[in-house]
């Protein structure tokens, strides 16, 4: 299942504890406010396969006046965990998209829901608390400047909006994922040829996103990709989608990725020289 499906599952997710919590109202057209992440942290644990049962369920981690941090999970028919979301909501008003906060029913209702995830769900090669970049300290002149690639561009669409008219969360990642076979599939062809000619692909890990601010339709952006760092088997890469009209940012994002044996099912390492030409290919220097 591709990365852009578990972001729309988990944000028909929220749309449902939306009803629960008494905002039947977020999600539909001409709403006064609605709910939107912010920050979220994604844990991919076991894949999932077309046509395997799935169950969502969820929590509140924690509460402030006009956002929440909210907990929801994936778990296949045998109770083993999929996917685990970390999700930083907003709640705003749909005109002037700013802060909202939340009415006293909806917190009365949210105290009900407050849990510890599980343990197993925990982030490991990301943390989801580091503060990152300042919205007015990214600028698309970053990475043309250190000579990372744009490894996608395109204008919005409107079939990828949400109901409020902004892109829908799961087409930012979904595009994203889009563009990076247009820097790396020729390298994890050499990464599959030298470790036997084995049959390639690739996984992400672990992702987190910041969505910064939300395009409309014909808004055009820019996909900029560098290198985090190799640990192990695994690579780190960074991501900005940026509007190239102001210069300033969709979102970023940090994503842990492997190099799959599509066979076994089992990362593949990258060879020394192949570590090299990803440092050129996908300079470093950003940061999320």
């Amino acid at each position: 299942m591709n990365v852009r499906v578990y972001v729309e599952k988990q944000m028909e997710g929220l749309a449902v504890f939306a009803h629960a919590l008494g905002m039947p109202h977020a999600f539909r057209q001409n709403s006064p406010s609605t709910v939107v992440p912010v920050d979220q942290h994604i844990r991919f644990i076991r894949e999932v396969l077309p046509g395997r049962p799935l169950t969502m369920k969820g929590c509140l981690i924690e509460i402030g006046d006009a956002d929440a941090l909210v907990y929801q999970e994936l778990r296949h028919a045998d109770g083993q965990l999929a996917a685990a979301f970390r999700t930083r909501v907003m709640h705003i008003d749909t005109a002037g998209r700013e802060p909202f906060p939340w009415g006293k029913s909806v917190r009365a209702a949210m105290a009900d829901d407050v849990d510890t995830p599980p343990d197993e769900a925990a982030p490991r090669s990301i943390d989801p608390d580091a503060p990152g970049l300042a919205f007015e300290d990214i600028s698309i002149e970053t990475p043309r400047d250190l000579g990372i690639a744009c490894i996608g561009m395109g204008s919005v669409p409107p079939q990828h909006l949400d109901v409020h008219g902004r892109m829908a969360p799961h087409w930012i990642i979904g595009r994203v994922s889009d563009s990076v076979p247009n820097l790396l599939h020729g390298w994890r062809k050499k990464v599959a040829a030298a470790a036997g000619d084995l049959r390639m692909g690739a996984a992400v890990l672990e992702y987190r996103l910041k969505y910064h601010r939300m395009p409309e339709a014909g808004d055009l952006f820019e996909i900029y990709t560098g290198l985090g760092g190799v640990q192990g088997k695994t690579h780190s890469l960074l991501h900005w989608m940026m509007d190239p009209v102001s210069g300033q940012p969709w979102a970023t994002s940090q994503a842990t990725a492997i190099t799959l044996d599509l066979d076994a099912r089992k990362a593949i390492p990258a060879p020394a020289a192949a570590i090299e030409e990803l440092e050129r290919l996908a300079p470093k220097g950003l940061s999320i």
